[in-house]
């Protein structure tokens, strides 16, 4: 949970040119356009008291809202779900190729994915057998992302087609990894405002599958709404922290260069596209809220209600590094998490985190098994997520209330052309 994290609200508009926008094509992606919002998101059980049934009751019939209507574009220069805002439902999931499914298998699996995800990004039906649970939806802002893992290529025999940026991410020792939730051989994300939109979207992707991949892991998450603040903000995450301030901007000079792989780069394939780190973090909430406010506030080197650092000023303000106080202890402590973080205390590193939280119950003792489901994306994670993780391995002092549970590095190409699917490079090269 890197201070550079989760992105804010943004208001809805139909996406074109690149899963982008119009407006925001002519005047340059804006913050709030690429910075989303992520948080906690309310379940309304129903009044009591009513009669049987009446929570269930559908609401008064509306025209179709903007929110509905946002469309995000399949095909373009990146995958959809990277550049985007953040959805208000997700799902992510990863499948493991077929015995003998090989190459050939693997591209006719990922032609009929890019096309399902083609089609149900511009709110249309299944090319067959649709399930109708998204039949009175628009698009939502659906988006699809698709990946491929180490483990992808020594089953395909494209072992060296695999990048050298894909090789397994290192261990660290606050790692408490469950193997059967990490990894695999392809990865889906799935995102989109509306819970029924997504849900389809799974079960599509799902079925599509047939017998040529089977489900390894599925994790499912949730962001704020958007609408559900009265102005944009950056989001808060399940600990109530302020989360996102020093997320990379794209209006950043180097912001490409950080985020994607360049057009000439190595292997061809992946010309465009980005590697995605996914983590499972869970959040010990119970001990996090032992703590007094601004216990946390030192742990995370910034005020809790504002996001401001400790230094002083906006939730935008320059963290003074060496601001003391009156006794001249650091203002911002040395193991503060906002402080280890900081890209200019990791030799610049930097990547584009686009997470989820989640909430999967109550455990067996009765605590909540929740937290955030980590997506960040770089253009390479030896030079982005790795350099910061291993700093704050060494001392943050959020460690000792989070606990990294799943893990996974996934290759994603660029987008697909029309009439082209995702990693025909690969696969048909």
């Amino acid at each position: 949970m890197a201070d550079q994290s989760i992105p804010q609200t943004r208001t809805p508009e139909k996406a074109v040119n690149d899963g982008v926008s119009e407006s925001a094509s002519k005047e340059g992606l804006s913050r709030r356009r690429l910075l989303g919002t992520a948080g906690a998101t309310g379940l309304v059980l129903g009044a009591a008291g009513g009669a049987v049934g009446y929570a269930a009751r559908p609401a008064e019939a509306t025209p179709l809202t903007s929110l509905g209507a946002e469309e995000v574009m399949f095909h373009g220069k990146h995958q959809p779900g990277i550049l985007q805002g953040l959805q208000a439902r997700g799902h992510l999931v990863a499948f493991d190729l077929a015995a003998g499914a090989g190459r050939k298998g693997a591209a006719a699996l990922l032609r009929r994915w890019s096309e399902t995800a083609r089609r149900l990004m511009a709110g249309e039906a299944m090319a067959s057998d649709d399930t109708d649970v998204a039949r009175d939806a628009g698009p939502s802002s659906l988006t699809i992302t698709f990946g491929f893992g180490h483990s992808f290529f020594a089953r395909t025999g494209l072992d060296k087609q695999r990048p050298v940026a894909l090789d397994p991410l290192p261990d660290f020792s606050s790692d408490r990894l469950d193997k059967a939730r990490s990894n695999g051989d392809l990865w889906v994300q799935i995102g989109a405002d509306d819970a029924l939109v997504a849900f389809h979207a799974l079960r599509a992707i799902q079925k599509d599958a047939g017998g040529a991949a089977k489900v390894r892991w599925q994790m499912n998450g949730f962001n704020r709404s958007p609408g559900a603040t009265a102005h944009p903000m950056t989001a808060r995450n399940l600990m109530g922290q302020i989360d996102g301030t020093r997320n990379p901007k794209p209006t950043e000079s180097d912001f490409d260069r950080r985020i994607f792989v360049p057009s000439s780069g190595d292997p061809a394939w992946m010309a465009n596209g980005s590697y995605a780190v996914v983590r499972r973090i869970r959040m010990l909430l119970d001990d996090w809220e032992q703590l007094s406010v601004k216990a946390q506030e030192q742990v995370i080197g910034r005020r809790k209600a504002d996001g401001a650092p400790l230094t002083g000023g906006s939730e935008t303000t320059a963290m003074d590094l060496e601001k003391t106080d009156a006794k001249g202890d650091l203002v911002v402590p040395l193991n503060a998490h906002a402080r280890i973080t900081r890209p200019d205390q990791n030799g610049g590193a930097a990547m584009l985190r686009r997470p989820w939280s989640f909430h999967d119950g109550i455990d067996t003792d009765g605590v909540p098994d929740a937290g955030l489901l980590f997506v960040c994306w770089q253009a390479d994670p030896l030079r982005g997520f790795v350099p910061v993780q291993r700093k704050l391995d060494r001392g943050d002092a959020l460690s000792r209330y989070i606990r990294h549970e799943s893990s996974g590095l996934f290759a994603v190409p660029g987008g697909a052309a029309e009439g082209e699917y995702v990693g025909q490079g690969l696969l048909e090269g």
